[in-house]
């Protein structure tokens, strides 16, 4: 089939590059031509690992095209997908600005039959204003031309997005015409061989789910943060806790891990707009505005033990980081807790040497001037010269480091660790002061009923 993509970052790409892989002929549309160039150059202006293999394969193979001609792209494809950013506003709210300008683009270059289709993730209802803008752009025109929009929502997880789009665990397709939605069967009839994964519902529902799962992940996420602050104070293990819950079915062992708080382009921004459209809506969603307040407070819990460790005096001071993008297996920072970790420390006076596999340029891109922040090479450059190792993002190389090397080289063995990756019981016996999140009593305040004093070394690991 012939595939038309609005929007060549990260869901754009992917979506083409996997379309083009089963066959399609795939345009890829971006009004940004410097990322244009590049794509045609060979050059991925993203990180997402399997995707620049894909890109290059189905390129060479005449399947996969990047244009900046917007009727070019309306022509080419009978499915018009929107795949652009949908950037929080100042109000929390979705900005649809990028997908009613796609929406029409397309109402001023279609001649024929399309099916424009919202990748994006949008708040409910923006299908009937995507369907509003094309009717003005036609009637603009003085045409009449029949058109279907649908709603069909990602699920993607940066890091592991191929594997998501070419064995998805569901296929979510809302659409008011039964025709339409036998034609998106057919299309993703390659990734739908072994059981059928097409969930069919009006286009509202659908609009709805993607809000509701990202929403119902964030909110597991922040409710095991609650519960690691509580356990700090009580004395309790948070991991201990984290089997004893989850091996509940009902509950499940995935998104229950405490740590730094959730970041990326996905939970914030969504979690924020599903609360506000419920507020435009007439309803008060308190339990996502704690979700989300749940977060922000918990990007600084680290940051607050580092502070009280030092009783607040870190001018001076230089923390190694590990661990710059929000999650593993991209070079995401967007709403990672990395920034705020380092923007506290930087306020505070402390230098930070800071190391990721990946994000290393985005950094220099975010900070590019930056006084207090040394960008290493390698996860042991960084720790030269530092007083104490922060680590924020659990990839995979952090997770069995030499312990004994960090605790040379620190000027003091101390491991601030938000991901909890480390036992204690073994740092401790090492000898290297360990603060983790929920584990004891470690970071507990001073004037907790269940917490020590910072002097009395038992309170921390």
């Amino acid at each position: 089939m012939r595939l038309t993509i609005f929007g060549s970052g990260y869901v754009g790409l992917v979506t083409g590059a996997c379309m083009a892989e089963m066959g399609n002929h795939v345009v890829c549309y971006d009004i940004d031509e410097d990322k244009i160039a590049r794509l045609n150059q060979g050059e991925i202006p993203i990180y997402e690992p399997g995707l620049e293999a894909y890109i290059e394969r189905n390129v060479e193979a005449g399947r996969l095209e990047f244009t900046t001609d917007a009727k070019k792209a309306v022509d080419h494809g009978l499915f018009q997908f929107i795949s652009v950013g949908t950037p929080p506003d100042e109000d929390g709210s979705a900005d649809l600005q990028h997908v009613l300008a796609v929406a029409r683009a397309i109402g001023e270059h279609m001649d024929e039959y399309r099916i424009v289709v919202d990748k994006s993730t949008v708040p409910v209802g923006t299908a009937d204003k995507v369907k509003a803008e094309i009717l003005g752009a036609l009637k603009k025109r003085g045409r009449s031309i029949e058109f279907d929009v649908v709603s069909n929502p990602e699920f993607l997880k940066e890091g592991d997005a191929i594997g998501d789009f070419m064995k998805p665990d569901r296929i979510v397709v809302g659409t008011d015409n039964p025709r339409t939605t036998e034609l998106l069967k057919s299309l993703y009839e390659p990734f739908n061989r072994n059981h059928d994964r097409v969930i069919s519902m009006d286009i509202r529902s659908a609009e709805l789910t993607k809000y509701a799962a990202n929403a119902m992940l964030a909110t597991k996420i922040s409710f095991m943060n609650e519960l690691a602050n509580m356990a700090e104070r009580f004395g309790a293990d948070i991991e201990h806790v984290r089997h004893g819950i989850g091996s509940d079915p009902r509950i499940g062992y995935q998104f229950i891990y405490p740590g730094a708080g959730y970041g990326g382009s996905c939970f914030p921004k969504d979690v924020q707009a599903l609360a506000k459209s419920a507020a435009d809506a007439g309803y008060e969603a308190a339990l996502l505005n704690a979700v989300e307040d749940v977060n922000l407070r918990q990007k600084r819990r680290v940051f607050e033990k580092i502070e009280a460790y030092y009783d607040g005096q870190l001018r001076g001071k230089t923390i190694a980081l590990w661990g710059l993008s929000f999650k593993p297996r991209t070079d995401d920072m967007r709403a990672a807790p990395s920034r705020v970790i380092m923007e506290a420390l930087w306020e505070a006076g402390a230098t930070v040497r800071a190391y990721d596999p990946e994000a290393m340029q985005e950094a220099a891109r975010i900070y590019p001037d930056q006084d207090g922040l040394e960008l290493c090479d390698t996860a042991y450059g960084a720790l030269e010269g530092a007083d104490a190792l922060v680590i924020i993002t659990e990839w995979q190389e952090f997770r069995s480091p030499d312990l004994d090397l960090i605790k040379e080289t620190l000027a003091e063995p101390l491991i601030f660790d938000g991901r909890n990756l480390f036992d204690p019981a073994l740092l401790q016996t090492m000898g290297i002061t360990y603060y983790a999140i929920g584990r004891g009593n470690g970071g507990a305040k001073a004037d907790s009923p269940y917490g020590r004093r910072k002097t009395d070394m038992t309170d921390s690991f």
